[in-house]
């Protein structure tokens, strides 16, 4: 794909209210070639896709073919959008927050004021719109320990959680990787995120793992999801190496046996598709990676 987004440049653009197209005209909502694909199957969870994949097609637009192409859910978009996506039946599986984004976190006890405030002031309104999730980030390590990060964060999730428990809102925080993506991010080994879970002790912080970026730093994976499922909220997908369709020659997830081993852990909630499109109709790998995670 032609000028390339990094998801952090995206997810800043969203945190601060900028546009997410990036320079030049919107691409055509064509669904031309999306309509060969067979009709989407019912799955044991649902569906959802994260919007900064596809920053040339607006909002507006995009929820309106979303449950033609098998979407329930449009994520990582702010509460000032929740709106759109209401009117044209869709969830928002992950609503973005957070100031600071991914590298300015919890374990840094500056950011906890401004963390609180946010979450003081946009956890009541997505609750009213029915939202149920808010991705929340570690930040970048800047020479702390594990053992030192872990309880920081702890300190800052012990002033959130109980907001979110009072509307029935879950945290959870994104296990990202360090070694390619996101150099130097704390919240990069599932047996981390699993001790921060453990410590914090509430059901409304939880973890989103992602599989791309955990294929990256650990492998393993079925056998991480089976033994840690209790305290995984939500799911993100990407083609590895490079983040793109789900289904190309150069990918090396087994997504079938992902999704049947998040299936049988009695997950019912979503899988959000969070790869980069490359074809030139991006609905097309979207659709066929719905299909490929139906189980």
């Amino acid at each position: 794909m032609s000028n390339p987004i990094t998801r952090r440049t995206a997810l800043k653009n969203l945190a601060t209210g900028s546009a997410l197209a990036a320079a030049g005209a919107a691409l055509p909502l064509s669904t031309a070639s999306a309509h060969d694909l067979p009709a989407p199957r019912v799955g044991r969870y649902k569906h959802s896709a994260c919007k900064w994949c596809y920053r040339d097609i607006p909002l507006e637009e995009f929820a309106a073919v979303g449950r033609e192409i098998g979407l329930d859910s449009i994520e990582l978009v702010s509460v000032e959008e929740l709106p759109i996506l209401a009117r044209h039946g869709l969830a928002c599986a992950m609503v973005w927050g957070v100031p600071g984004g991914i590298v300015d976190g919890l374990n840094e006890r500056k950011n906890h004021d401004a963390i609180t405030a946010f979450m003081t002031e946009k956890i009541p309104a997505m609750a009213e719109a029915g939202q149920k999730n808010m991705i929340v980030f570690s930040g970048n390590r800047r020479g702390l320990s594990d053992a030192e990060g872990l309880e920081i964060c702890a300190e800052g999730l012990d002033r959130i959680t109980p907001i979110a428990q009072k509307h029935g809102v879950t945290l959870c925080m994104e296990l990202l990787n360090s070694k390619v993506n996101h150099q130097d991010y704390q919240c990069d080994t599932t047996p981390w995120g699993v001790q921060l879970c453990e410590k914090v002790g509430s059901e409304h912080f939880k973890l989103l793992y992602d599989i791309y970026h955990m294929q990256i730093m650990e492998g393993d994976m079925i056998r991480t999801i089976r033994d840690h499922h209790k305290w995984i909220g939500h799911y993100h997908t990407g083609g590895n190496p490079g983040r793109n369709e789900l289904d190309g020659t150069f990918q090396e997830i087994n997504y079938p046996a992902v999704m049947r081993a998040i299936a049988e852990t009695g997950y019912t909630g979503f899988v959000g598709q969070e790869f980069v499109p490359t074809e030139a109709d991006p609905l097309v790998p979207l659709r066929r990676a719905i299909q490929l995670c139906t189980v």
